[in-house]
């Protein structure tokens, strides 16, 4: 995995801005694998959101999460970052949960600075827990690890509820504490994104959150933009989840109108995509492949099957 960690880093690194769709199932990823990209950020609101059916709020636990992911890491060639919500207690849990997730072959994991239960970071209400606290729970992420190429990424949601100057603190305590990558949830201007790039010593990370229409949010920018502005990387973590519930809810308003209430029988390529397109896309080829090279047809045995 060392490789692939290694890799990563480089991208992050690098002076162009690293863009990372979110992922948060098997369709996802194959979709973002075969858009051509290299790097997917895995949502933890959007396996809660469709995996359990209950909004980014704390629902989720530590084994839903891992076992999600390991399930998407083993369906891709994807780098993959997961999202390891607050490390789920506090800096022995976050030992341990950076542990489960490094075994489950993501390349990295964000741990947050929230009290939990958590709420997603454009939600009401957030509280963040005590500045020490924090700083050793992202110690004990960073010495966690087995592997020191494992990226820690560490997210702060102060700027909302303690202002920008205490996320820029807490960020750059995050890094001396041993954090790779940096990120602070929520800002609200361009101008406090090119304060926090600017102010922090490691690479920072920026989430757009397409979609968001009912509350003040990040704003939305252009990659190179972000990029003139010193941001290291952009995550749109909701543009797959959100748009194939968008998706659902439009071809379960035909199926209603269409199916039920005018008793037809549409088919509508428009909404579904094809049976050869989703076998294609969810790895039928390479199965047909193994079943030819190592299954063993042998005809059914006849008889009467009763006992003697």
């Amino acid at each position: 995995m060392s490789e692939k960690q290694r890799a990563l880093r480089k991208l992050i690194e690098a002076p162009e801005i690293l863009v990372m769709p979110g992922v948060f199932d098997g369709y996802s990823a194959r979709i973002v694998e075969r858009a051509g990209f290299a790097v997917g950020s895995i949502s933890g609101a959007g396996i809660s959101e469709s995996h359990m059916g209950w909004a980014d709020r704390g629902v989720m636990a530590l084994h839903d999460n891992v076992n999600a992911c390991r399930d998407i890491v083993n369906c891709t060639e994807l780098m993959l970052l997961a999202d390891g919500d607050t490390g789920y207690g506090n800096a022995v849990n976050v030992h341990f949960t950076v542990r489960a997730f490094e075994q489950a072959g993501v390349c990295g994991v964000m741990i947050e600075d929230q009290v939990w239960p958590k709420r997603c970071g454009h939600m009401k209400g957030k509280e963040v827990i005590g500045f020490d606290e924090a700083v050793g729970k992202i110690a004990a992420a960073a010495d966690a690890r087995r592997d020191p190429d494992f990226i820690i990424k560490a997210r702060t949601d102060a700027a909302g509820p303690l202002g920008v100057d205490e996320a820029i603190r807490r960020l750059n305590a995050y890094a001396d504490a041993g954090a790779d990558v940096l990120f602070a949830d929520a800002l609200l201007t361009r101008e406090d994104i090119a304060r926090v790039a600017g102010s922090v010593g490691k690479p920072l990370f920026v989430n757009m959150g397409l979609g968001i229409r009912s509350r003040p949010t990040t704003p939305l920018i252009a990659p190179k933009d972000l990029q003139a502005m010193g941001v290291a990387a952009v995550v749109y973590p909701r543009l797959l989840s959100a748009s194939a519930l968008r998706g659902m809810l439009n071809a379960m308003d035909v199926f209603c109108r269409e199916v039920v209430e005018q008793n037809g029988t549409p088919d509508r390529p428009d909404l579904l995509v094809a049976f050869d397109e989703l076998n294609a896309l969810t790895g039928m080829g390479h199965l047909d492949e193994l079943e030819a090279r190592y299954a063993v047809r042998t005809p059914p045995e006849s008889g009467s099957g009763a006992a003697g």
